[in-house]
Parts: structure tokens; C-alpha cells; sequence
């Protein structure tokens, strides 16, 4: 193809360089002119504010291909042999990476060149890009809304048979524990013969691995049955002293065994209300548990039970200040503790330790389930439980119950 230093319009006629130079200057984007081999012969002001701006000085000694853009001269020929008039080069310009917009001149054999920086690449990225509307805006939050929502029935799902499959793993172990530890009791009464003290302290210890398995399974079946809504308390009206004594009495001799002194400290004046007997000994017996088995051989636990008013204000008891004083003389509530002289629980983690399968002691045995037990347990009798505590000063685990059926 031949070379001419004018482009010629549609009618024509010629156009000198000098022209063609003034008009480029009026284009806001850098734009440079060269021959088929990459030799430059024209430029904007911007255009040469670029290269200069790059290190390069236009003039003859500046090719487009070998300085520029860094590619081969026969790559660009052959797209332009192949029909293409308009060719985009990425580059690196002082500012990152570039567009070089390459349009061939078929007229002249030129080759105009288009240089774009990052930025208004970002633009006209954005300008393209599809404008969403109202509609389809909430047409995706409808569908992430069902995209959650069926998740999370997936994961109520699992939930569900994960505690199918305990109840079921419990019912199955309690029967079999149950024979076990009655035969337990069986040779431990000497009713099948004679024991030396040797086996007799063998048997004791087996018997006490089976008492803590059949804590477990009860624990277990508790847990089954609060996590499927299927708890039901028995009311009735009963004497807390007797519930508390009973169970103080039983769990002795654990404690005997410990070292560890339980002291027990019930009113004479606790009345008779309604509450269910097995439901309050099993919140007491998780909170003996966990204080046996922080308490040190040497250490102290401490059960008590006293009456207390707790101040539960209504619409009612707002109404007139008098009215609300003369109810702060009669206890409506009995407050129920047990403290013990262990390790101690730091404040961050007072609330956690009522959440499922929750051990702050990676150390200590358990599943983690009998403090959040004994606050499902508690907060069914339209009660509340908290600790107090601190590091190294021990643990008081307190709770109350409404006495006035209100």
C-alpha cells in the first residue's frame, strides 16, 4: 500500500498535515498517528503529554509497536488483513495497566491510535453495566430470603434427628444400667455372699461408673425432651424442704467419698407450693454435680434455701407506690443456692456456661448439657437462675421460684 501525508474526505479533497494536527488537538484523549510499521507521525498535545509522561520524546526515533506497546508489528497486520478495523492492546502506562485503541485508516494506511487510561476504563465499565431496577432488586432479596429460609428448615431438620437419635441412643442404655446397678446393690448387700474388701471396693467403684452413666442418660432423656417441646411438669403442691433433703441425702456419700463437706441450710418457713418434686431435685442435682466436680478434696458445698421477694412488677403493682411497698413485706418467691469454694468462673463467661454442650473446664468430665438443663428446668417454672462468680473465690449458682401462682 502506498503512503500519502493527507487523508482524503469523501469528496476528495485534500487535507494538509498541519490541519490534520490542529484538529487532534481538539480531541480530549491522547491520540497518536503512525504508519504500518509502528513509526509515529502525528500526535496531540495530549498525546505527547502521555509519552513524555511515559520517559519517550516523540519523534522519528519513536516506534509504536517496539516503544509503546511492546508487541509485534505482524500481530496488528494480520488482524487488519483479516477485516478487522479497530484493535484494543493493553500496555503499561505510568498509571497501571491501559488501553491502546488501534483503528486503521484504510484511505492513508494509518494507523490511528486511541490512549485510555485505568480510570475512565472504570467508567465506561460502570456506564455499561446493566442498571438494576426496583423490581429486580426485589425479586433477588425474595429469592436469597427463600434460599435462607430453606436452609434453615434443613438445619431445623438435622436438629431434629440429631435429637431423635439421642432419645432414642438414652432409652435404649437406661434399661440395661438399670439391671446393671441393681445387681450392684445386689452384691454390695452381701446377699449372694461373703466379699472381701477387696472386691467390695472393686464393685463400689464399678457401681459409682454406673450411677454417673445412668446421670447421663437421664440427662439425655431431659435434654431430648426439652429440645422437642415434649416437657410437661407435674404441679402439685409440695414441701421443698422434704425435695431438698432427700436429695441432700443422697448425694452425700458422693461427697463423702470427694472429701469435699456438704453442708446443708433449709428455712423452717418454706411454705407449701406448687412445683414439680422430680424436675426441681434434677435442677438441684446438676448444681451439686457441677460443684462436686470443681470443688477440691478439702473444700466446701453449700446448699440453701430461704424465702425471698421477688420483685416481678405488673401494670397492677405500678399503680400506686403504697400498694407496691405493702407487697415487698411478703416474700412471693424462694431462693435457692448452692455454693461451692472451687475454681471459680470468669465474668466473660457467665452467661455461656447455661448454652448446650458449653464447658468453660475442657479438663473436667461432662457433656456440658446440666447447667442449660437446670436453666430450661428452672426458667418452665416461670423462675430465673444466675451465677456469681470469680476466679479462684468460688461459684454460687442461684435460683428462684415464683411461690404465688401469679
Amino acid at each position: 500500500m502506498s503512503r500519502s501525508p493527507i487523508f482524503e474526505s469523501p469528496a476528495k479533497e485534500s487535507v494538509p498535515v498541519s490541519s490534520l494536527a490542529a484538529l487532534l488537538d481538539l480531541v480530549e484523549d491522547p491520540v497518536l498517528v503512525s504508519d504500518r510499521s509502528g513509526k509515529f507521525l502525528l500526535a496531540n498535545i495530549r498525546g505527547k503529554e502521555r509519552l513524555t509522561a511515559q520517559g519517550f520524546t516523540f519523534g522519528p526515533g519513536l516506534n509504536l509497536f517496539s516503544d509503546l506497546l511492546q508487541i509485534s508489528p505482524r500481530a496488528i497486520e494480520e488482524q487488519i488483513e483479516s477485516g478487522h478495523q479497530q484493535i484494543d492492546a493493553r500496555y503499561e502506562c505510568c498509571s497501571g495497566a491501559a488501553i491502546a485503541r488501534i483503528q486503521w485508516l484504510p484511505d492513508a494506511d494509518w494507523l490511528a491510535v486511541s490512549l485510555e487510561a485505568k480510570a475512565k476504563q472504570i467508567e465506561r465499565a460502570a456506564a455499561a453495566a446493566p442498571q438494576h431496577t426496583v423490581q429486580e432488586l426485589l425479586q433477588e432479596r425474595e429469592i436469597t430470603y427463600r434460599n435462607l429460609l430453606a436452609a434453615y428448615l434443613r438445619l431445623q431438620e438435622v436438629n431434629r434427628q440429631k435429637t431423635v437419635f439421642l432419645a432414642s441412643a438414652a432409652h435404649e442404655l437406661k434399661t440395661p444400667l438399670a439391671v446393671i446397678k441393681g445387681y450392684y446393690d445386689l452384691l454390695l448387700s452381701g446377699s449372694l455372699g461373703k466379699l472381701t474388701d477387696k472386691q467390695r471396693d472393686i464393685l463400689q467403684e464399678s457401681k459409682e461408673s454406673c450411677e454417673r452413666l445412668v446421670r447421663l442418660v437421664s440427662m439425655f432423656l431431659n435434654y431430648s425432651a426439652l429440645e422437642s417441646g415434649k416437657l410437661v411438669l407435674h404441679l402439685r403442691e409440695n414441701d421443698l424442704r422434704d425435695c431438698l433433703g432427700e436429695l441432700a441425702t443422697r448425694w452425700r456419700e458422693a461427697f463423702v467419698r470427694k472429701q469435699v463437706r456438704l453442708e446443708t441450710t433449709l428455712d423452717s418457713n418454706l411454705p407449701i407450693f406448687k412445683f414439680d418434686y422430680q424436675k426441681v431435685q434434677q435442677t438441684v442435682a446438676n448444681l451439686l454435680d457441677n460443684a462436686l466436680k470443681h470443688t477440691p478434696a478439702g473444700g466446701n458445698v453449700h446448699l440453701r434455701a430461704e424465702l425471698y421477694f421477688w420483685e416481678r412488677r405488673t401494670a397492677e403493682e405500678l399503680q400506686s407506690l403504697d400498694r407496691r411497698r405493702e407487697r415487698t413485706q411478703a416474700p412471693n418467691g424462694i431462693k435457692v443456692s448452692v455454693s461451692d469454694s472451687g475454681s471459680g468462673i470468669a465474668s466473660e463467661h457467665h452467661q455461656e456456661i447455661f448454652e448446650d454442650f458449653v464447658r468453660v473446664d475442657r479438663s473436667s468430665s461432662g457433656m456440658g448439657l446440666g447447667l442449660a438443663i437446670a436453666k430450661r428446668l428452672v426458667q418452665a417454672h416461670r423462675g430465673k437462675i444466675w451465677v456469681d462468680s470469680e476466679p479462684r473465690r468460688g461459684c454460687t449458682f442461684t435460683f428462684l421460684l415464683p411461690i404465688d401462682n401469679s
